[in-house]
């Protein structure tokens, strides 16, 4: 296992992750870390939860302390999908970037005009990063308010996801606004065509560094239940009446069955609210923060919060559509059951959704427990559900977790750790206070303007 401070990283960034009490890499980073410092193009394969923004974030500050850059220029751009990874890595450059000179601005539809005003003033002075989602660099760019003609670094995290979205001509678009010469990232939790065919537009004889997909922790209780579509909501309310909701997230495969199905739960008397693209940011953090805080019992939502959403104590998650791609049923189940805790996880799979529990349980290596239909509700023709019953249909009680320690470091599955900065974590909660900088444990920290040795060796 690899230390940070065993790669040629800033004295500055080794400061702030000594603070934030982080000493070894995660694979994902052991493994990018040397190449992105070298300047190499690099395609990352690992899925969330894996340590990815670091992996990128410490050796892009490295470089850009290290190289001679222009003041008023975008130095790095860095896009995501969706508003929240965007402010969560905002939150992480902060914290790795404590003492450094650094100006980044976060981009992202969803606010006012005030604060797309600031962010007009921001862009046009230059910033050393920028972070932004593909809809509002675009309109920015279109009104002439800043230009990437000379940016040296491009980051897609979430391309997968972006692609998904329908940003693939946006993020075209935005590359034909930066010059050739430039040092390309992308990272993706999944490789499909689509991906490789952008890689190969964009990138200029990439490193490609592939993280296995992790599967589900032990401790989810995992159940399927094959069922005809319209028994669903049946179903889902027996499912409460054994359980009923608290700390749980219902997954649905679109913005309109997120809307539909929680109005049908509200009038049910069930305390839930709605999270999808279609809320405007105060709104999304209005719905996350009374979700955080317990006023909240039930969080429906898209895709959108499967990943990058750090709520450690999601007692169940219920998959109301299976997810097309099977990563993503890792990262949906992946919300529950964290920091040792137990958790539930229920798929309802009706005809239209076999293909995908065929390709979720090829991912696992096994079948997902069966579970047994509420009295009443008939199996679908030629069902699933003969013999493979589930071992019993009470599930998992409440779990009452508590908080983190008080360095609040945890490593990639959510565990209590001394491990590097995962993108589910801010890299601000744990950022140093003081101005002062810190000496490193056992001598390890280099004098400034001592040479570390070659990545190429570490």
């Amino acid at each position: 296992m690899t230390s940070f401070y065993d790669l040629p990283l800033s004295d500055d960034v080794l400061d702030a992750i000594y603070d934030m009490h982080f000493e070894n890499c995660t694979p994902v980073q052991e493994a990018c870390i040397p190449h992105l410092l070298e300047g190499k193009d690099v395609i990352g394969i690992a899925q969330t939860g894996t340590g990815k923004t670091a992996a990128y974030l410490l050796p892009l500050l490295t470089l850009l302390q290290q190289e001679p850059h222009p003041q008023d220029a975008v130095n790095c751009l860095i896009m995501a999908p969706t508003r929240e990874l965007a402010r969560q890595i905002d939150q992480a450059l902060q914290g790795f970037a404590y003492y450094m000179d650094i100006n980044g601005v976060a981009v992202y539809g969803g606010n006012d005009g005030q604060r797309y005003e600031q962010e007009r003033r921001a862009l046009a002075q230059g910033a050393d990063v920028v972070i932004a989602t593909p809809g509002r660099l675009i309109s920015h760019i279109s009104l002439g308010n800043f230009d990437l003609s000379r940016t040296t670094h491009l980051i897609l995290d979430e391309a997968d996801r972006m692609l998904d979205m329908g940003f693939s001509d946006d993020i075209l678009q935005i590359v034909k606004c930066l010059p050739k010469e430039r040092q390309t990232v992308l990272f993706s939790a999944t490789m499909p065509k689509e991906i490789t065919a952008l890689a190969r537009s964009i990138m200029h004889d990439p490193v490609e560094v592939k993280i296995a997909v992790s599967k589900p922790a032990e401790n989810i209780d995992q159940g399927v239940y094959i069922c005809n579509e319209v028994d669903k909501m049946r179903i889902l309310m027996d499912v409460f009446d054994r359980q009923p909701p608290q700390r749980v997230i219902l997954f649905a495969k679109s913005k309109m069955d997120v809307k539909n199905l929680s109005a049908q739960l509200r009038k049910k008397g069930y305390n839930c609210r709605a999270m999808h693209s279609d809320l405007d940011q105060k709104e999304r953090d209005e719905v996350m923060n009374e979700f955080k805080a317990r006023h909240i019992d039930l969080l429906v939502a898209t895709d959108i919060v499967s990943r990058g959403i750090d709520i450690d104590d999601i007692t169940m998650v219920i998959n109301y559509d299976a997810p097309r791609d099977p990563e993503d049923y890792v990262h949906r189940i992946g919300r529950t059951a964290r920091a040792g805790r137990e958790g539930r996880a229920i798929t309802f799979v009706s005809d239209r959704d076999r293909p995908a529990l065929r390709n979720i349980e090829k991912l696992l290596e096994k079948q997902v427990p069966r579970l047994d239909l509420p009295e009443g509700v008939s199996a679908p023709a030629e069902s699933e559900n003969k013999g493979g019953a589930h071992r019993g249909r009470g599930g998992h009680g409440r779990s009452h977790g508590h908080r983190r320690g008080s360095n609040g470091a945890k490593n990639g599955n959510g565990a209590k750790g001394n491990n590097s900065q995962s993108q589910n974590n801010s890299g601000t909660e744990n950022a140093p206070k003081g101005g002062k900088k810190r000496t490193h444990r056992g001598g390890k920290r280099k004098k400034s303007g001592e040479k570390f040795g070659s990545s190429a060796e570490k």
